[in-house]
């Protein structure tokens, strides 16, 4: 009897204190500074917005307000037992905001809500986290956009034996180089189609990689263009009127072998026949730029072999002009001059030698102006002016013009059909009249629905929203969004989602100084995918002078860049989405399929495609695009490990 006693009270003993071990840690009473999140900053025990944390009418004294997108990394010590919280929209928004939870364990999905909206009741749940070592809480943004996201995550709270949870940075991840450095016998690269109108100059770089020096042969060239064979640049301008296609043999011999690629020449009315392709200064420079830096850039985009792989534009965006007042001296000054001729700042000394530098090197130049009186940055703008202002941008030898909305709208407050349409209409007609092509790109963040009518107004390209550089993190999300207008795309007229943000690049809410962007590389690597399978425009706005080994790699994969300069045009979109694999195609001219395959989990994980997922019957013979390597012959499905955001990007042909 003694013995059960000593027994009974050992046992008592040992779970008041295993109770006693076990004890609550608070989400709010963490550092919340690490936590990532699409506006604001966390609130411990607060709305995201600072006010009592209140879900449908009741009020939390604990937990954390947040906004989507947000995104949590907890460190555990593999003692923790539970999570618990009570998470939905913040009535502080009423019924705006939509919002979704993931949170995952160290390898394995733990939990998915469903989308929750303003006034929805919120959902509570009570976690088992045993053995975990991490936790991924993400918050997402209901699949629409981030908008009175404001999201709780009400009495959040830990239950643990051990150490206190922490809150983490992101994982950081090595930038591995997945393309093989380009061989050094000859490579033809670059567009397999090119546009051009009657009588209009023409200019291209034979883009090659391999060893230099190269000599070069072009085959069936039209009257009136010629082949420097050193160089590799042809230039003229086509003496027949007659629209036609010319198939030109171009050709790439150096000491270790010989290349050849076909080139499509075509004649008449319309140009851009693949997404233009070149660098942009914005996200670089802002109102820093000077002529010194356009032609380093040029330079630059020789000798890093970006040309080599189908880069060609080079462009200037805002802030060339005089400005009424500006923090820089030498770009202020009178507008116009007495003929009304627009005034390049001091950082500009002449238009005409800085264009003829860029096409020097087989390269093409673009400008950039406003249809208002003002440009965003406060610079001269075209108002009143469009007819001359086009007049001088082919005089003085720009074949690329970004025409920014900016002040336009205190013009037309009007924001009907009509009025949107009007400026866009006003310039391409201005242009065509011009004696040189001029690529046309609507930015107006795309209003009215603009990749409606867009081609339609004479534009070439049109950004489909907003500046990415305030949102980059959300590449992914941008993308989709884009991706629905697919139906608009096609040789001459292209969905924009803006530019390339990799390497080096400036804060567009600070217009900072270049910084490493905040993408890991497994994004970046996405990123560029997404680009090449939505026939987006490939413009590169870093800083080229500290492009580096990665960077390079990310940007200059000859079979990645075929992707997006198909003679096809069509635009890839997302077909397939399951538990966090996102599956997107494209149809190519030959008859193959590109395919990327994307993890957006917060873990590394194995994916299989199943081609009748996408509508694909039979074995395929698939390629890995971006370590351009054969993988093989399939019979109905693909398996692969993808790591976190990370992709597969893929060709598929079928087998013999």
């Amino acid at each position: 009897m003694q013995r059960a006693l000593t027994i009974l009270a050992l046992v008592c003993i040992t779970s008041t204190m295993a109770a006693a071990a076990e004890r609550a840690v608070r989400l709010d009473s963490l550092d919340l500074s690490p936590i990532l999140q699409g506006w604001g900053k966390p609130q411990a025990g607060k709305s995201v917005e600072g006010k009592k944390m209140t879900l449908n009418g009741t009020v939390y004294e604990h937990g954390v307000g947040t906004h989507a997108k947000a995104t949590l990394y907890v460190s555990l010590d593999g003692q923790a037992r539970r999570f618990q919280t009570t998470f939905g929209v913040d009535d502080e928004v009423g019924t705006q905001g939509s919002i979704s939870l993931k949170i995952y364990g160290t390898d394995k999905l733990l939990y998915e809500s469903p989308v929750l909206r303003g006034g929805d009741a919120p959902e509570t749940l009570d976690l088992d986290i045993s053995g975990m070592t991490m936790l991924y809480i993400v918050i997402g943004d209901g699949g629409d956009n981030i908008s009175y996201d404001h999201a709780d995550l009400a009495d959040a709270r830990f239950i643990v034996d051990g150490a206190d949870p922490v809150i983490v940075a992101a994982p950081k991840e090595e930038a591995v180089i997945l393309t093989p450095a380009p061989p050094l016998e000859p490579r033809v690269n670059g567009p397999r189609i090119t546009g051009v109108r009657p009588t209009k100059p023409f200019i291209y770089r034979i883009p090659a990689t391999g060893e230099r020096p190269m000599r070069f042969a072009a085959e069936g060239l039209p009257a009136g263009l010629v082949l420097d064979a050193d160089t590799g640049i042809i230039t003229g301008t086509i003496t027949d009127r007659a629209h036609r296609t010319y198939p030109v043999k171009l050709k790439a011999e150096n000491k270790h072998g010989m290349s050849e690629r076909e080139l499509r020449i075509v004649v008449g009315d319309t140009i851009a026949l693949t997404p233009p392709m070149g660098w942009n200064h914005w996200y670089a420079h802002y109102d820093r730029i000077t002529d010194s830096m356009m032609r380093e850039a040029a330079d630059i985009m020789v000798s890093s072999g970006m040309a080599d792989v189908g880069y060609q534009y080079v462009n200037i965006d805002d802030c060339w002009m005089n400005a009424p007042k500006h923090k820089d001296p030498l770009r202020v000054g009178p507008l116009r001059d007495d003929n009304d001729v627009l005034i390049p700042n001091k950082h500009f000394p002449n238009m005409n030698a800085l264009t003829d530098y860029i096409h020097g090197k087989g390269l093409r130049a673009g400008t950039y102006i406003s249809p208002g009186p003002l440009t965003c940055a406060g610079f001269a703008g075209s108002y009143q002016h469009e007819a001359l202002d086009a007049r001088t941008f082919a005089e003085w030898g720009f074949d690329f013009l970004k025409y920014d909305w900016c002040s336009y709208g205190r013009i037309t407050r009007d924001k009907s059909l009509e009025s949107l349409k009007k400026p866009y209409l006003q310039m391409s007609a201005l242009l065509l009249e011009q004696d040189r092509d001029i690529v046309f790109n609507l930015c107006q963040y795309g209003m009215g629905d603009v990749w409606t009518w867009g081609e339609e107004v004479g534009g070439h390209c049109w950004r489909t929203a907003g500046d990415l550089g305030f949102e980059l993190t959300w590449y992914h999300e941008v993308a989709r969004r884009n991706a629905a207008h697919h139906p608009y795309a096609h040789p001459g007229a292209w969905n924009d989602p803006d530019y390339l943000q990799i390497g080096y690049v400036g804060n567009a809410a600070t217009t900072g100084e270049p910084a490493p962007c905040p993408l890991t590389p497994n994004e970046q690597y996405s990123y560029m995918s997404l680009w090449c399978l939505m026939a987006a425009p490939l413009v590169y706005s870093g800083d080229m002078t500290r492009l580096d080994a990665f960077t390079l790699n990310v940007l200059c994969n000859p079979e990645v860049i075929d992707i997006n300069q198909d003679p096809l045009g069509k635009q890839g979109y997302p077909v397939f989405t399951e538990d966090d694999l996102e599956v997107w195609t494209k149809p190519l001219e030959d008859g193959s399929l590109a395919v990327g395959l994307f993890n957006t989990a917060e873990i590394g994980r194995s994916c299989t495609l199943n081609w009748t997922a996408i509508g694909l019957e039979g074995k395929k013979r698939l390629r890995d695009l971006w370590r351009q390597k054969d993988l093989g012959a399939f019979e109905d499905s693909f398996t692969t490990d993808i790591p976190r955001h990370g992709v597969c990007l893929l060709r598929l042909w079928p087998a013999e």
